[in-house]
């Protein structure tokens, strides 16, 4: 078979070409892109003759699905794939398989990191100590004792939870089912109005899917605390980003955290949040660390091994 990774993954390569000696032991094609694209034309390419096709988040639209006629298999080095033509793998029976789990701490720290800046002013501080001042009125607050509200308690919501609970924060969740893990951790799982109106601090942490696109609405971000701080590491999408600027500048919602947005940074100038008060802005790192990414690129191969073994891992639902 032809196997080619479209893009760069986050790991050297030589560990790329150590991860992929099996492919050619067994008398697969392997083909490597140190490049990144999103132009379509050479998408599709990079995938003609393509038994398997290994990508990133890097789109890869429904056109390119429909012209790789030997496609069988996607190794997506990502939890999401939203950002692949789904509808058209489902079509062509393409299977896609994720690379679930590998971010996980990774997602989980960086929600931590960026609650304790909005609770104790850590950006700011470094602000105001470089022009010359002090503490005085930054000492901010403690996560210990505060109600975490987590929506969407998969595994990176379960991990996010157990870092906040051995912060001394109270958990409590909005999934559509409920885990006995997460029930012997203490955690308490309630309706999403009482998770949006109870907690002190929110962690949103859901898929992108038909089904949630928009799910935290205007409405919605209206039935949080004044002072809440919510923080969103999952898809931009997700959240109504307009209405999300327009309570933070009106005072209506405490702080807010975010890493991901309606688009891929570079954001352009325009762009609400940039100009909200009260937000701790990044550029999609959440799940990026050294760790990750070697985690990452060992799922990946690993689901191609698994293919073609024949007992695929890591497939994901269409």
């Amino acid at each position: 078979m032809k196997i080619s990774l479209l893009e760069p993954i986050g790991v050297t390569k030589e560990v790329i070409d150590e991860l992929a000696k099996g492919f050619k032991e067994k008398g697969h094609e392997f083909v490597y892109y140190d490049t990144k694209t999103t132009d379509v034309q050479e998408l599709k390419k990079r995938s003609e003759g393509c038994d398997i096709v290994m990508i990133a988040n890097n789109p890869y639209p429904a056109e390119v699905v429909e012209s790789a006629d030997a496609l069988k298999m996607l190794s997506v080095a990502f939890t999401g794939i939203d950002h692949i033509g789904i509808a058209k793998c489902k079509e062509k029976g393409v299977m896609i398989c994720n690379a679930a789990g590998y971010s996980n701490q990774t997602v989980a720290e960086l929600v931590l990191g960026m609650t304790i800046d909005a609770l104790r002013n850590v950006v700011k501080a470094d602000s105001v100590v470089r022009s010359g001042g002090t503490s005085a009125g930054i000492g901010g607050k403690e996560i210990c004792g505060r109600t975490v509200g987590i929506i969407g308690l998969g595994r990176i919501g379960l991990m996010t939870a157990k870092l906040f609970l051995a912060f001394g924060a109270k958990v409590i969740a909005y999934n559509r089912s409920e885990s006995e893990e997460a029930k012997a951790l203490g955690i308490e799982y309630k309706s999403l109005e009482e998770v949006l109106s109870d907690s002190d601090i929110v962690s949103l942490n859901l898929p992108l899917n038909d089904a949630t696109r928009g799910f935290i609405s205007k409405d919605r971000l209206a039935l949080m605390k004044k002072d809440a701080i919510f923080v969103n590491c999952a898809r931009g999408p997700i959240v109504d980003n307009e209405a999300l600027a327009e309570a933070l500048n009106e005072d209506k919602l405490g702080f807010a955290c975010v890493d991901v947005f309606d688009m891929e940074p570079p954001l352009p100038g325009e762009y609400p949040l940039l100009h909200a008060k009260n937000t701790l802005l990044t550029p999609h790192q959440a799940f990026i660390s050294e760790e990750s990414m070697k985690r990452r690129a060992k799922i990946v191969f690993d689901n191609v091994y698994a293919y073609l073994e024949g007992k695929p891992e890591n497939v994901c639902k269409l």
